[in-house]
């Protein structure tokens, strides 16, 4: 295979791990991170101690808090700031000479809905706003059932490339295809930034009745696998709300492979806050949801789904969409409710 330069926008568990990756299958790999003791740790330990402590690098990997270096001359460009600041970081690499004359294929990873004065947007969209008019409708969304802990040791991973740009797409399926990677492409861009964006949301909802099926009888297997199929509902019924056109999206590893992975893995995040929405009164820190996205530092982590849990609620109510799961969270985040609210949306969901 032939080896590629490649620029990782985002130092934090995912950027890292594919960028392990990539590296390992043989590219030439430069990472962007914004803290020093993240680049320090890369350059020369071999480790993100801060996001991804535990798993050591290839030492071909570099990592810089430059980003128009590692923007510079690079034939693929791979965004995964996190959706609070991906159109701020977008917007710092627009004068790069390789992205300005459009020579750069840009793909991203970053899960969730974007903050902007008219209201939430996609991510591809919110990049594609900021970047130069050429790559309308070029960029890559990539995304599935990949934690980064499984991705950096290089486990058996499935992922889709979606992208309105069938070239592009290819393109990046193929950079992607190295060991442990297997790389499918989409044309349901939308469809599968739902999915990537939504199931955090139930992910975080599961979360909470595991906890609170540590000390009562009224959960089991059974709720959880009706929870996740109700889920999945809401995921397909938004993505056909906001325009996506594919059915198989919902149910090929973009929705349903992603949505278990997300929901029952040990690694992640968005389950962890939900369990400790239960066990811990983590919400005590905040006066609301608003407040919680504006603090999310204080979590200690980042739970993307309680982020897009607000941009779901706005997306819902303008759409007239009846979304229960979401909604209940909503209300609990934004201390409307008490964590029995998802209990009793459950429940009634067949009624």
């Amino acid at each position: 295979m032939e080896s590629k330069t490649v620029g990782v926008i985002g130092g934090g568990a995912w950027g890292t791990g594919l960028a392990q990756a990539l590296a390992r299958g043989g590219h030439k790999v430069q990472l962007w991170a914004l803290e020093d003791d993240v680049v320090e740790s890369i350059n020369k330990e071999h480790e993100n101690k801060r996001f991804l402590p535990g798993f050591k690098l290839e030492k071909t990997m570099t990592c810089s808090k430059d980003i128009i270096e590692v923007a510079t001359d690079k034939e693929f460009l791979i965004i995964a700031s996190p959706s609070l600041y991906l159109a701020s970081t977008a917007k710092k690499i627009i004068d790069v000479p390789n992205i300005a004359d459009g020579s750069t294929v840009i793909a991203a990873l970053t899960k969730g809905f974007v903050p902007s004065s008219e209201g939430a947007k996609l991510v591809l969209e919110t990049i594609e706003s900021s970047l130069p008019e050429i790559y309308k409708d070029c960029t890559v969304y990539v995304a599935g059932p990949s934690h980064a802990e499984e991705v950096a040791m290089g486990k058996l991973t499935g992922l889709v490339a979606a992208s309105l740009n069938p070239k592009n797409s290819i393109r990046v399926r193929e950079l992607l295809r190295v060991p442990g990677l297997m790389v499918f492409s989409s044309f349901d861009v939308v469809g599968v930034q739902i999915c990537a964006a939504a199931k955090n949301v139930v992910a975080v909802v599961y979360g909470a009745f595991d906890a609170i099926a540590e000390e009562s009888d009224l959960f089991g297997d059974n709720a959880e696998s009706l929870l996740m199929a109700a889920g999945l509902n809401e995921i397909q019924m938004l993505g056909f709300a906001m325009g996506s056109t594919h059915a198989e999206t919902f149910t090929s590893i973009s929705g349903v492979g992603d949505l278990d992975v997300t929901c029952k893995s040990k690694y992640g995040r968005n389950r962890r806050f939900g369990h400790d929405l239960v066990k811990t009164d983590i919400l005590s820190k905040f006066s609301g949801i608003d407040d919680l996205i504006a603090n999310v530092s204080k979590i200690g982590y980042l739970p993307e789904g309680a982020i897009a849990c607000k941009y779901i609620h706005e997306i819902a109510a303008k759409k007239d969409l009846k979304l229960p799961l979401s909604n209940a969270l909503y209300k609990v985040l934004n201390k409307e409710a008490t964590i029995e609210e998802i209990v009793v949306s459950l429940q009634s969901l067949g009624k």
